[in-house]
């Protein structure tokens, strides 16, 4: 240890003697000029330097010339005031010393300061310039004592240094004397480096020298304990720290406890191992992580778990093996205390380790297997069928294909578990038992997308698999309903009849909407006495309660008890709807009057179609009224009154696709009534507004006729060019155009297209362009062709009204929505669609592509007005339900309402499984999270897992999801695991950089919290 400088009470005494008494020492020294000089050595011989150090300091500073002293003697005065100095520790006779040792020439004096400057150095701690002043002083003109104590403070500044190669033997050749003062203190020090060293035998023995003395007995024996240890003598050095610590007041107790704690742990003794790592732990503040997983393994075996759990937690993130073991302890903990989704967590952080293969096989089969479990369809299909690639020879692979087969059976990740499906080799009898289930339900996903050719397809792999008993009835009637929605009316009955064979129940899977269908695919064929059978089995009254399928019903009942002429039923009928003002009250009346028409009663037919406008202001079937008022006239030959109700059709603006009609019949009227100028005007307003129309070229002849009776030729010529009607269309025209028809009507598809492109090279606006470009089309699209094939049906759709305007405007928007995802062209050709529609089905499919295009373009404010009529369309089909209150409610949590969003998105789900469906789980999801609902929020995302797995960007965003409301609640564990896996396994970019970005702020929260030291 360091020496202390002690003054003693008798010098203390000596001070008080001699400031009592000045004119004693005046009086001696007047008689003796040295006496003051002997005085001042006498008492630095005896260490009383206090005393010593005002007479040496008098004087070496005394200039007087009488003094009797010699220069030598004044040498030696200023020689002894610096030493009393430094042992006084005053700073100013630091600079004195270097003075005195750079600037004399007393070499044994120079040597003397010089240790005494270095022991100064030593007493402040500075132990570089002690040992700097050391070396210059030698041993020669220093006592044994000084010697001995010069080397112990120079191996000292040395061990202090870290210099421990020049410390060793300076404390070694100390430590051989015992008599030396510094004998322990050099033991000591030269144990600790030996022991450093990892020369346990000398450390050893060192120590046990000291091991029992008051200033090392409660040190040493930490040292000792550790050396027994190392040497393999466990149980001693069990026995010899238990005895130190049982003595109490030992500097390295936590230390000395971790030591045994260590031994007992190795030893597998966990009992007596688990006191003594509890205590280091607790009390330590920050722990490495091999004394975390100690004591976490400890608590593992003493099957105190929860506790294990928490130390296990805290050693995941790295990449070695005490981090894979940890994780594989961890996730086997959660299993043993039925935490299974915090164990899926864990093994796949064992899983992500590579440091050991067995525990990662391992680890990989339970993280798919508890995926499985969970309801994670999608990453249990995923890891699973990685599991069985990547170990062909595990023995876990046939269990592993049980799972595979049992994901399957029981996922809803329909699209996913079909390309597994048709990816696996060899197809057992099991995968065969639940391939039906996988097909059908795959094909009610794509009919909710509408996409139905597809789903179609399906379908009918369905009816051919086996094991499809409870599939068959469900793809009966969904083949039926898709066929009828293509207008192939034959199979719908065909299909449809096949399911009421065996009829069961779920959705809109039922009876009541395959009697309704078939109602309507025989009223198509004009087999009414069949669809009124079909149509009195939905309903055969009707009133306000009546659901919209019954009303319908109800009404084409009336419809085909009209075309069976049994006019007195059928009118009944009508009037029923109109006196319970039923939503088709002003169709019931509209053919109420086309009844009494029929009956011969014009008068009352007329009136009651006149009324329909008074009734019912807002109805689309007033310009039909309109028309059929105008026929009416017209075929009675009363032209002048025909004029007032076709006029009132070309000024509606809401009746463009009457428009044509209403021209051509207007000129009609006034060219019978002789009135030429005005027949000529409504011509000219058809034949140049709508020149594409067929009532457009039915017009021509009276125009010709008009202008030859008027001695006009030349000015019908010029006319009919101005309005792209040449009168003398030539023959080449014809034959060009016939001969390409020809081969298109015997389906010689590729020369019929190069007969029609060369037609149109050589007449682009020839008679049949219109017709050219259709077909043309027609046939890019049969090939798939689609950027062709719009090519054809925008220049149809752009010279409508025509005879095939309507089809091509409807090509050209479901081309630009479906194939090209072109959605801003796909809106303007279902707006233009909405407005030339004539038939109620195609209306409804112009207000859903609309509605679904302005969904895509996030178009809520323009949307959902187109929403809300949509919902009110008869025959609205569950995914125009779906997607309308989709629209709704994002609107509504556009506008931060959000009870009123919730309640749509609920509605939406409700409705069936849907991609819509899948982002209204995740929307309720995120909503209960931005108002701190965790555990709803959790509850809700998993709810898209488990129930939208077809739709991958929904169910990643619902697993950044599960990580944000984790990391919310301070579980970095789960938070870090699920968000590694999105990262790591997704496949979409900008959400496997989202995933990632917040993994990174996950990480860097956990490590600033962890218990575990930075190492």
């Amino acid at each position: 240890m360091i020496a202390i400088v002690k003054r003693s009470l008798c010098a203390a005494a000596l001070v008080l003697a001699v400031h009592s008494h000045p004119l004693a020492q005046a009086t001696q020294a007047n008689i003796d000029p040295d006496a003051n000089f002997k005085l001042a050595k006498e008492l630095y011989q005896k260490e009383q330097f206090s005393l010593a150090y005002p007479l040496f300091k008098n004087i070496s500073f005394a200039h007087s010339p009488n003094s009797k002293l010699p220069v030598s003697t004044q040498l030696e005065a200023k020689y002894y005031t610096i030493v009393c100095g430094l042992k006084l520790n005053e700073s100013t006779s630091e600079g004195a010393a270097k003075e005195f040792i750079e600037s004399e020439h007393n070499a044994p004096r120079i040597q003397m300061l010089s240790y005494q400057l270095g022991e100064y150095y030593y007493r402040q701690q500075k132990f570089a310039e002690s040992l700097t002043y050391y070396e210059k002083a030698g041993i020669d003109n220093l006592s044994n004592r000084e010697i001995a104590e010069m080397q112990f403070h120079q191996a000292y500044s040395y061990f202090t240094l870290e210099q421990f190669d020049k410390a060793k033997p300076l404390f070694n050749s100390i430590r051989q004397i015992s008599s030396d003062p510094n004998y322990l203190d050099a033991n000591y020090y030269f144990g600790f480096i030996s022991f450093y060293e990892k020369n346990y035998p000398l450390a050893l023995e060192a120590f046990r020298k000291v091991e029992n003395q008051p200033t090392y007995q409660k040190i040493v024996p930490y040292y000792i304990a550790e050396i027994l240890y190392f040497n393999g003598e466990k149980d001693k050095a069990i026995a010899y720290g238990e005895e130190k610590l049982n003595s109490g007041g030992q500097y390295y107790d936590l230390q000395l406890r971790q030591l045994i704690g260590h031994a007992y742990f190795e030893k597998k003794n966990y009992q007596k191992a688990l006191p003594y790592l509890q205590e280091y732990n607790t009390k330590a503040g920050k722990v490495s992580r091999e004394d975390l997983y100690e004591i976490s393994y400890t608590y593992y075996e003493t099957n105190q778990l929860p506790k294990a759990i928490a130390g296990f937690k805290e050693l995941g993130g790295k990449e070695d093996s005490l981090a894979q073991n940890s994780m594989y302890l961890l996730a086997d903990a959660y299993l043993k205390t039925g935490q299974k989704v915090n164990a899926r967590s864990a093994f796949l952080f064992c899983a992500s380790n590579s440091s050991n293969p067995v525990q990662k096989e391992i680890s990989l089969f339970n993280y798919a297997k508890l995926s499985f479990d969970l309801g994670y369809q999608d990453i249990a299909s995923s890891e699973l069928q990685s599991f069985i690639n990547t170990y062909p020879r595990s023995t876990y692979l046939p269990e592993a294909k049980e799972l595979l087969v049992n994901v399957l059976a029981n996922t809803n990740n329909y699209k996913d578990a079909l390309t597994l499906y048709e990816s696996l080799p060899g197809k057992s009898e099991t995968v065969k038992k639940v391939y039906p289930k996988i097909i059908y339900g795959r094909a009610v996903e794509l009919i909710n997308e509408q996409q139905l050719d597809k789903a179609d397809a399906l379908l009918d792999e369905v009816i051919k698999a086996p094991y499809n008993t409870t599939q068959l009835p469900f793809a009966y009637f969904w083949k039926g309903e898709i066929a009828y929605r293509n207008k192939k009316v034959d199979q719908a009955i065909e299909y449809l009849s096949n399911y009421l064979k065996n009829p069961v129940s779920g959705g809109e899977v039922n009876v009541t909407n395959a009697r309704y269908d078939l109602g309507h695919a025989n009223l198509q064929k004009e087999n009414y006495r069949q669809a009124l059978g079909y149509f009195e089995q939905v309903t055969k009254r009707v009133d306000r309660n009546s659901t919209p399928v019954e009303q319908d019903a109800y009404l084409r009942s009336a419809d085909a008890q009209f075309m069976n002429r049994n006019y007195r039923q059928a009118q009944t009928m009508y009037e029923t709807v109109i006196n319970n003002n039923l939503a088709s009250a002003d169709y019931a009346l509209y053919q109420k009057a086309i009844i009494s028409g029929a009956a011969n009663r014009n008068t009352d037919k007329i009136k009651e179609l006149q009324s329909l406008e008074q009734r019912y202001p807002g109805s689309s079937l007033i310009p039909d009224a309109n028309l059929e008022i105008a026929n009416t006239y017209l075929a009675a030959e009363d032209y002048r009154s025909a004029i007032t109700p076709l006029n009132k059709i070309v000024k509606n603006k809401n009746a463009t696709s009457l428009h044509p009609q209403g021209y051509l019949k207007l000129g009609v009227a006034y060219f019978n009534l002789d009135n030429n100028q005005e027949a000529l005007a409504s011509f000219k307003t058809l034949i140049s507004s709508f020149p594409n129309s067929a009532e457009s070229d039915a017009a021509v002849e009276y125009v010709r006729d008009i202008f030859v009776s008027e001695q006009k030729p030349s000015e019908y010529v010029a006319f009919m060019k101005a309005n792209g009607k040449d009168v003398s269309y030539t023959e080449a025209d014809s034959l060009t155009y016939a001969s390409a028809e020809t081969r298109f009507n015997n389906n010689d598809q590729q020369n019929a297209l190069n007969g029609f492109k060369d037609y149109l090279n050589k007449f682009p606006n020839g008679r049949y362009s219109i017709d050219a470009n259709y077909k043309v089309a027609e046939i890019y699209n049969g090939k798939k062709d689609y950027p062709n094939a719009l090519i054809g049906y925008t220049y149809v759709a752009s010279k409508a009204p025509n005879k095939f305007a309507e089809k091509s405007v409807l090509q050209a928007a479901r081309i630009n929505f479906f194939e090209l995802k072109n959605y801003e062209d796909a809106e303007l050709y279902f707006t233009q669609l909405k407005g030339l529609a004539t038939q109620p089905d195609i209306q409804l499919e112009a207000m859903r592509g609309l509605l679904r295009s302005q969904y895509r373009l996030n178009q809520w404010k323009d949307a959902v007005p187109n929403a809300q009529e949509l919902l009110t369309q008869k025959g609205v089909a569950t995914d125009d339900k779906m997607m309308a209150n989709m629209v709704i409610a994002k609107s509504h949590q556009a506008n931060k309402d959000i009870d009123a969003a919730t309640s749509a998105y609920r509605t939406v789900i409700a409705l069936g499984k849907s991609e819509f469906a899948a982002e209204a789980r995740y929307q309720l999801a995120f909503i209960a999270f931005q108002q701190n609902k965790y555990a709803e929020a959790e509850k809700a995302a998993f709810e898209v897992v488990n129930k939208a797995g077809s739709y991958e960007y929904w169910t990643t965003k619902s697993y950044i999801l599960l990580g944000d409301i984790y990391f919310k609640q301070k579980d970095y564990f789960n938070a870090e695991a699920t968000l590694k896996s999105v990262s790591e396994n997704a496949t979409i970019p900008e959400l496997k950089q989202e995933a990632q970005q917040k993994l990174d702020a996950v990480i860097a929260e956990k490590n600033a919290n962890s218990k575990v030291a930075k190492q």
